[in-house]
C-alpha cells in the first residue's frame, strides 16, 4: 500500500508539473477574436487616388477584425484591424466613446488600425477634398460610416465576450516587395530588377508575427505586419489588396484561424512594380509565405501582463493658411486645391478660426516582458519603425495607420528633403495649412519614450522591461 501511495503521489506531481509547464497554462492570458464583413452594399466610391471610382463588383470581401486580450489581473486591450483606406477622427472618436460607455475600455486600451487599402470604401471626411462634390455620394458615405461605427462597437463587444484561455507567442518573418518610392522611380523599377541591381533607400522588410494559441494547440489568430502601401491595384473592385490576399491564404492554410494585418510604417513604401491583379496576388503570397516561414521557427512566449498608455500631442503647422492665400487658390487649375480653398473660405466666412496645430494620437502597450507595441496615427514613414526598433530592441512593434488618417507624418530626414511625403501637401488631407512645422519627429519621439517608460517597456535595446 505504501508503494502504491508513493507511485500515485509521484504520478500526481508529474501531472501537476506537466500542467504547470504546458503552453495553455502559462499563464493567465485570455484572448477573444471577432470578425465582420464590411464590404459596402451601396455605391460608396472607392477611397484614394483622388478621383471618382464607383464600385463594380469585388475580388473578395473586406473585413474588420478584433483581438481582445486580458491578463491574469483583469487588464484588457483590444486591437481592431481593418481593410479601410483611412479611418478619420469623426469615425473613430464615436467608436472610442461608445466602447468606453458600453464596455468600460478607456482610450489607452483600444487601438483602431487600418491597412490603408485603396480598394476599400470612403469614410466620413477622410480626404474629403480629393473627390468631386456629389450630394448623393455624401449621403451614402455618411450612412456607411455610421453603420461602420456601430459595427466596430459590436465587434469589440463580440471579441470581449469571446475571451477564453490562450497563450501568446511572437516571432518575425521577412519579405522584400516593398520599395522606397522616394528613392526609386517607379518607371525604372522593372529594368533595375531585370539587371539585378539593388534598389536604394530605407526599407523595413521585417514581418512581425503574433500567435494566439488555445489550450490543446489550436491556432486561434495570427496578427502580422509589414511596412508598405496597399496600392498594388487602382481599379474599381472591392479588394483588400496584398494584405487581403495574404490574410485569405493564411486562413486557408489554417482553417478556423483568423489572420489580422497591421500596416507598420509604410508611408513612403510602395509595392513595385504594380497595377495588375497577378502582382497583387504575388505580393499577398509573398507576405503569407513570410508568415508561414516564421510559424515554422521557434517563437518567444509572451508572459502574462498588460500595461497600456496613450496621449495626444500637438503637431504644429508651419503656417496656417490665410484668407488672401485661399482667395488665390480658388483660381487654381488643380481641382483638389480649388475644392480645398473653397471649403476653407466657407469656414472662415462662417466665423471659424483655424487651429495652429493638430492633435496626434500615440499608444504604448507592453505585453508581458517580451513585447512593446507602439501605435501612431496616420501615414508614418519607415524611419519611425527603424528608429524605435533600434532604440527599444527586439520585440518592438511600431504601427502607423492607427486611430486617425491625418496626413503623411514625415521623419526629420524626410521633412528636410521635402518631396511628396515631407513637402507642402497637407491641403490634400483637408488641413488648414500646407506643411508641418520642423521638429515633428522630435515631438513624436519624446512622447513615445515617455509612454514606453510609463508602461515599463525597455529603455535601451536588450533591456528587460
Amino acid at each position: 500500500m505504501k508503494r502504491l501511495f508513493s507511485s500515485f503521489a509521484s504520478s500526481l506531481l508529474l501531472c501537476l508539473w506537466l500542467i504547470a509547464c504546458s503552453p495553455c497554462a502559462t499563464a493567465g492570458w485570455k484572448a477573444g477574436v471577432a470578425r465582420a464583413v464590411i464590404t459596402p452594399e451601396t455605391s460608396v466610391w472607392l477611397a484614394g487616388y483622388g478621383s471618382r471610382r464607383a464600385p463594380e463588383g469585388k475580388l473578395h470581401d473586406l473585413w474588420m477584425k478584433a483581438l481582445a486580450l486580458q491578463d491574469d489581473e483583469g487588464n484588457r486591450i483590444v486591437l481592431i484591424t481593418s481593410d479601410f483606406q483611412g479611418v478619420p477622427k469623426i469615425m473613430s472618436d464615436p467608436v472610442f466613446a461608445q466602447v468606453e460607455a458600453k464596455y468600460g475600455l478607456k482610450r489607452d486600451q483600444i487601438m483602431f488600425t487600418f491597412s490603408h487599402n485603396h480598394c476599400g470604401p470612403r469614410l466620413g471626411d477622410d480626404l474629403v477634398d480629393y473627390y468631386p462634390v456629389d450630394p448623393d455620394q455624401v449621403r451614402l458615405v455618411d450612412e456607411y460610416t455610421a453603420r461602420m461605427v456601430s459595427r466596430a462597437v459590436t465587434l469589440v463587444g463580440d471579441a470581449l465576450a469571446a475571451l477564453a484561455p490562450a497563450s501568446l507567442e511572437h516571432g518575425s518573418g521577412y519579405t522584400t516587395f516593398a520599395v522606397n518610392r522616394r528613392n526609386n522611380r517607379e518607371a525604372d523599377i522593372p529594368a533595375i530588377l531585370a539587371r539585378g541591381e539593388p534598389l536604394v533607400g530605407p526599407v523595413d522588410h521585417s514581418v512581425p508575427v503574433l500567435k494566439v494559441i488555445r489550450p490543446g494547440g489550436k491556432l486561434e489568430a495570427v496578427v502580422f505586419g509589414y511596412a508598405c502601401h496597399p496600392t498594388t491595384l487602382s481599379f474599381t473592385k472591392w479588394c483588400g489588396d496584398f494584405p487581403g490576399f495574404a490574410q485569405l491564404e493564411i486562413e486557408q492554410n489554417h482553417p478556423g484561424t483568423t489572420a489580422m494585418f497591421v500596416n507598420t510604417c509604410g508611408g513612403d513604401q510602395n509595392p513595385l512594380p504594380r497595377r495588375t491583379v497577378e502582382l497583387c496576388e504575388k505580393y499577398g503570397h509573398m507576405l503569407a509565405t513570410a508568415v508561414e516561414d516564421a510559424l515554422q521557427q521557434p517563437f518567444n512566449t509572451v508572459s502574462p501582463g498588460i500595461r497600456s498608455a496613450f496621449e495626444y500631442i500637438d503637431l504644429p503647422y508651419l503656417e496656417v493658411v490665410s484668407r488672401e492665400k485661399l482667395e488665390q487658390e480658388v483660381k487654381s487649375t488643380n481641382a483638389l486645391l480649388k475644392r480645398w480653398a473653397e471649403r476653407m473660405l466657407r469656414k472662415l466666412d462662417a466665423g471659424e478660426t483655424f487651429p495652429t496645430a493638430y492633435t496626434y494620437p500615440i499608444h504604448a502597450w507592453q505585453l508581458g516582458d517580451q513585447m512593446t507595441i507602439i501605435g501612431m496615427g496616420a501615414e508614418t514613414v519607415v524611419d519611425y519603425a527603424l528608429r524605435f526598433k533600434e532604440e527599444f530592441g527586439a520585440g518592438t512593434w511600431v504601427c502607423g495607420y492607427a486611430d486617425d488618417m491625418i496626413s503623411y507624418i514625415p521623419s526629420h530626414r524626410v521633412w528636410k528633403e521635402g518631396g511628396y511625403e515631407g513637402g507642402y501637401r497637407l491641403y490634400e488631407y483637408g488641413r488648414p495649412a500646407y506643411r508641418w512645422a520642423e521638429g515633428i519627429e522630435d515631438r513624436i519621439a519624446e512622447s513615445v519614450h515617455k509612454l514606453v517608460k510609463r508602461v515599463g517597456g525597455p529603455t535601451e535595446p536588450g533591456d528587460a522591461p
